[in-house]
């Protein structure tokens, strides 16, 4: 290794501010900053364009840290090329309660944070679909405007990780240039050497992705910024550098072991540390020299931010740019919504609720022409797709994947990564995502829609055939838990809608929810349209409301979502006939519901006895059931048959509500 002494010294001040600060945490991990340094120093001071004092300037080169318990390497970088909001107290304060510098890094902490990481492949998931984005935003606006690359430092872990798979095959089916992944080959996880777990052939494995795969020296600064600039102006694949590094490097006595993964090094070693390095200043000490030079590392880039913000003023695509960078069609989206909304008055519709969505779709996308969908190789199913949708991908000869300015994405069969590139996607910015795959397949997307929740991303989620409604797919694919499971991730919007109405005001909501993301769980059976008269006002954003209601008090509230709805108002007919008043609660979204005050809650939900009818799990319904209430629905997994024979077979019926009232008012 003969790197410069100026470009060492400034690798071992991210090596020193990782030691000091997790020995002052007495927790963390400090090996992949120690390992990762040379070839991060090289990154930032060369290769990636950013501007320290600009963290948000639209053009900028994204860097996303896959190994997100390596946090440490980013804070000290952010910190040490000037990022104003990522002080040297918050890097003493690593770990501590309220500090920007948590465990791993979460976006919206700080500055230079561009997505939460951590749970391993998701951070090299989410950097596909922000070379996604870039894309196809290249491709509608000009290379003038959007014209960046989206660099990843990934480990061991993320490349096991079985996201890893679907975002490597997505990049190179794709054939996303700007995606330039440093992958730590250091060969050392948390139970010891990898080869303990693995022994595929990375590069083998990523060149059958369609991936260029470059070698170098982790240490051999020089090596690695040649690895860089090749990787750079190989514009047709993705690449991977393969750095081979010792972990915790300069460590006496524990680099290259397990070891230095995962906790303080010790005071003993960290002197030894220091002594090798050659660094002999006192801890969260960095002279003035070597600040400097990072500083400047910072700056580099401002001379290219001012070049493109005199292309932006020039541009003729300047102001739809912006418009979708902010992302802000609200008004838009409400007009086309009502305007279906009054259709569906004049003439009203029995559809599944994921024709309903078809058909919301079709009628905001001219309102709103940064919508960029997809669908996990279920398009026709999830109805994702309509007339006006060009597909987005890789220009091959004889077919249609050569246009990166399309807005309709074909992910394959691969939930998981669909959703953590939908998070890239949003993350970016420019483009509203959503993606659809069947409800049970929430099971496969839940890490990233978690993150999306915790991220507070505007990312919907289509997911169709909601209950065993779908029939004779039988209870593998009937999702009888799945909303219970949804409803307990905080921040995340589950709608269920009733009829092709609440559909549309679902999607309105989901696209006016810019700090949480959306579930539309959606019917494969057509469902009655019962909303009529009442178009004016948005009643889904209230959570639930009263659809039918006595003049007289009303003896039972029968409460319902999704295709359930036409069950409690069949039930109340019924139930008026044998003399009981009942009022009918559509609850499209719970979580909506519980966000209004106790006065409007108190009166959808009255005082008599309640029943809840929704073919799923009781367990999200409990916070407004008392003993005395009753319930319709699951408590078991479903079965393979025709949809009527399943819900008269497991009780889902008008009948069997009503029989459950009389019980509940004797």
């Amino acid at each position: 290794m003969t790197n410069a002494p100026s470009k060492q010294n400034m690798a071992n001040a991210i090596r020193a501010l990782s030691m000091d600060a997790v020995e002052a945490a007495k927790s963390g991990h400090p090996g992949m900053p120690m390992g990762m340094a040379d070839a991060a120093t090289v990154l930032f001071d060369e290769h990636l364009k950013f501007d320290a004092s600009d963290p948000h300037w639209p053009d900028r080169d994204r860097f996303v840290l896959s190994a997100g318990h390596g946090s440490m390497l980013i804070y000290a970088l952010l910190h040490l090329t000037g990022y104003e909001d990522m002080t040297m107290d918050e890097v003493r304060n690593f770990r501590q309660l309220g500090s920007r510098t948590a465990g791993h890094p979460e976006f919206g902490h700080a500055t230079g944070i561009e997505t939460t990481t951590g749970p391993l492949g998701q951070g090299i998931a989410n950097a596909v679909g922000m070379a996604m984005a870039e894309q196809h935003l290249a491709a509608r606006y000009g290379g003038d405007l959007v014209n960046h690359h989206t660099y990843v430092i990934a480990g061991d872990g993320c490349l096991m990780e079985g996201i890893s798979h679907e975002a490597a095959s997505i990049a190179g089916h794709f054939g996303l240039g700007k995606l330039i992944v440093l992958f730590d080959d250091n060969s050392i996880s948390i139970d010891g050497s990898t080869d303990l777990a693995v022994s595929d052939d990375i590069s083998k494995r990523f060149e059958a992705y369609g991936w260029q795969v470059l070698s170098a020296d982790g240490h051999d600064m020089a090596a690695v910024s040649s690895a860089l600039a090749s990787a750079k102006a190989h514009a047709s694949q993705p690449t991977i550098i393969r750095c081979k590094t010792t972990i915790g490097f300069g460590a006496p006595t524990k680099a290259g072991t397990a070891g230095v993964h995962g906790a303080p090094l010790g005071t003993d070693e960290i002197a030894g540390a220091r002594k090798a390095l050659g660094w002999p200043h006192d801890p969260f000490v960095v002279p003035d020299d070597i600040l400097s030079d990072w500083r400047e590392a910072g700056r580099r880039g401002r001379a290219e931010r001012d070049a493109w913000q005199s292309r932006h003023a020039a541009s003729s695509s300047a102001v739809a740019f912006d418009a979708a960078m902010a992302g802000d069609f609200g008004s838009e989206i409400n007009n086309a919504v009502m305007q279906l909304k009054n259709a569906y008055a004049a003439e009203p519709q029995k559809l599944a609720t994921r024709v309903a969505s078809q058909k919301a779709i079709e009628a905001i996308m001219p309102a709103c022409p940064i919508l960029f969908g997809g669908s996990a190789d279920l398009t026709g199913s999830n109805n994702t797709r309509v007339a006006a949708h060009e597909i987005f991908g890789q220009g091959r000869p004889g077919d249609d994947r050569g246009n990166y300015a399309g807005n309709y994405i074909h992910y394959g069969v691969r939930e998981h990564g669909m959703a953590a590139a939908m998070n890239g996607i949003a993350l970016h910015g420019g483009t509203i995502p959503y993606g659809g795959t069947f409800m049970v397949f929430t099971d496969y997307c839940r890490p990233s829609i978690r993150l999306s929740a915790l991220m507070k991303q505007r990312v919907i989620y289509v997911m169709t055939h909601d209950s065993i409604g779908l029939g004779e797919d039988g209870p593998t694919h009937q999702p009888v838990e799945h909303l219970s499971a949804l409803r307990v991730i905080p921040n995340l919007l589950v709608f269920r809608p009733g009829d092709v109405v609440e559909t549309a005001e679902a999607w309105q909501c989901a696209l006016a929810s810019t700090t949480a993301p959306s579930i539309l769980a959606l019917s494969r059976q057509g469902m009655a349209q019962f909303r009529h008269n009442d178009m004016t006002e948005n009643k889904t954003a209230l959570g639930a409301y009263v659809v039918g209601d006595s003049e007289a008090d009303r003896a039972v509230t029968l409460i319902a979502s999704g295709s359930e709805v036409g069950v409690a108002i069949d039930a109340q007919s019924k139930l008026a006939s044998a003399g009981i008043t009942t009022a009918v609660v559509s609850a499209p979204c719970l979580e909506l519901f519980w966000m209004q005050d106790s006065d409007y809650r108190n009166a959808v939900l009255g005082t008599s006895p309640r029943i809840v009818i929704e073919a799923g799990m009781r367990q999200s319904w409990d916070r407004l059931l008392s003993e005395g209430d009753g319930f319709i629905g699951m408590d078991s997994f479903g079965a393979s048959a025709p949809i009527n024979d399943l819900y008269a077979h497991f009780g889902i019926t008008s009948d069997a509500v009503v029989e459950k009232a009389k019980i509940l008012i004797k």
